[in-house]
Order: C-alpha cells, then sequence, then structure tokens
C-alpha cells in the first residue's frame, strides 16, 4: 500500500469520527444566559416570591399582635401605656418606679382670656404626679393623667416649669419664660379699671344716698320746730 492509500484512508476515518460526534453534542443541554440551568432558574425564583410573602406578613414577637396601641402622650384621661402593653398591643418601653422620671415636654404657655394655661406631653417614664413651677417656686401639683393646667396670677414675665415626680425624685424641670402679650395686659388693664370705675360708682351711689336722707332729716326738723312755733 503506497503512501497516498495510506493518507485517503486516514481522511476517511477521521470523517467517519467528526460524524459520529455531531450528534452527541446536539444532544447535551445547553446552558442559559445566566449560567444556571433552566430549572435550577425556575426553583430559585420560586423561593424568591416566597421570600417576599414571608417578609410581606405582619411581624410578631413571641406570639404578640404587631398593632400599636392606642396611646398618646400629650393627651389626657386616658389609659396608662403600662396598662395597655398588658392587652397584647406595642407602646413605647417605660422606666421603672424606682427610676428618677425623664422630663416631660412642655409644649405650649399661652394667656386664654383670664389666665395662663400650661400644656406639656408625658415621659416615657413611671409617673405618679405633675408639679407646675412659676418662678421657681411650686403652683400646682397634679395627677399622672393630666397634660395641661390652667396657672392664675401670672401678671409678668416669669419662668414656668413642669416637672415629672415618683416615688423615686423628681425630673428635671421642661421650661419656657413666659411673656404676656400685649392683650393680656390691655384686658388686665381693663379688669382693674372695670373695678376701680365699680367701686367709684358705688361710693357715689352711697354719696348721694347719703346726702338724701341728711336732707329730709334736716326738712322734717324744719317742719317740726315751724309746727312748735304755732
Amino acid at each position: 500500500m503506497n503512501s497516498r492509500t495510506t493518507s485517503a484512508m486516514r481522511n476517511l476515518c477521521f470523517l467517519v469520527i467528526i460524524s459520529g460526534l455531531l450528534p452527541l453534542r446536539g444532544s447535551s443541554p445547553l446552558p442559559t444566559m445566566s449560567g444556571v440551568p433552566e430549572d435550577h432558574s425556575r426553583l430559585i425564583t420560586e423561593d424568591y416570591n416566597n421570600l417576599e410573602e414571608e417578609t410581606s406578613a405582619p411581624a410578631s414577637t413571641h406570639g404578640r399582635s404587631s398593632q400599636l396601641c392606642d396611646y398618646n402622650p400629650c393627651r389626657e384621661d386616658q389609659i396608662s401605656c403600662e396598662e395597655l402593653r398588658s392587652t397584647g398591643c406595642l407602646c413605647p418601653w417605660f422606666t421603672e418606679e424606682d427610676e428618677v422620671p425623664e422630663a416631660p415636654t412642655l409644649k405650649t404657655v399661652s394667656w386664654n382670656g383670664s389666665e395662663v394655661v400650661v400644656r406639656w406631653c408625658a415621659p416615657n417614664s413611671h409617673v405618679k404626679a405633675y408639679v407646675v413651677t412659676v418662678g421657681g417656686q411650686e403652683k400646682q401639683e397634679l395627677g399622672w393623667d393630666k397634660r395641661s393646667s390652667a396657672v392664675d396670677g401670672i401678671r409678668r414675665k416669669a419662668e414656668v416649669c413642669v416637672v415629672a415626680r415618683n416615688d423615686a425624685g423628681d425630673s428635671q424641670g421642661s421650661c419656657m419664660v413666659y411673656q404676656p402679650t400685649d392683650s393680656s395686659l390691655l384686658l388686665t388693664a381693663g379688669l382693674i379699671g372695670g373695678g376701680l370705675g365699680f367701686l367709684l360708682l358705688l361710693l357715689l351711689a352711697v354719696l348721694l344716698w347719703r346726702s338724701r336722707r341728711q336732707k329730709r332729716q334736716e326738712a322734717h326738723v324744719s317742719m317740726r320746730n315751724t309746727d312748735g312755733r304755732h
């Protein structure tokens, strides 16, 4: 067998081998664009959807409800947050009874017709009473559920403070400087002027009554003297 025949047989064998390999290559699974087989990609998508459903469900702590309690630290005459929390709702955590309370938040000190009204919000602490001071002097002590107080007798610029109190002691004061407005000064002056005017009218009426009474008495005496002469 010459060299040409041997070379032709080799080329023929190579073609036969290549022809046999092509069907096998076509039957192999092709990778997806992400490099993950299609079945695996479908499973990952399903797991992600399940994770979204779990995270969107309401969160709970030890089987308790995640609903917020109906509590507002600035509202008066409401159930304490400590009692509301026992029903299972969520409420701000308060300091213990044996700890000095945090300071309340003083909101406004304003003139309201005839008196000064003080408004505040409660701290996240156990409170037994609130104390209102004016110029460093204690004016009022109110219950733990109060959030406002009407203070009389403030006629000039003064520092007004609210202090939270429990058995452990008093908190720091939350304070504002009250500055009387022009309207309050005018009203106060009007009340004083009205009172003085009423007293003057009353005094004038008394003087007139006494003057008329004295004239009647003099006229009566004069008539008696005239009758005695006759």
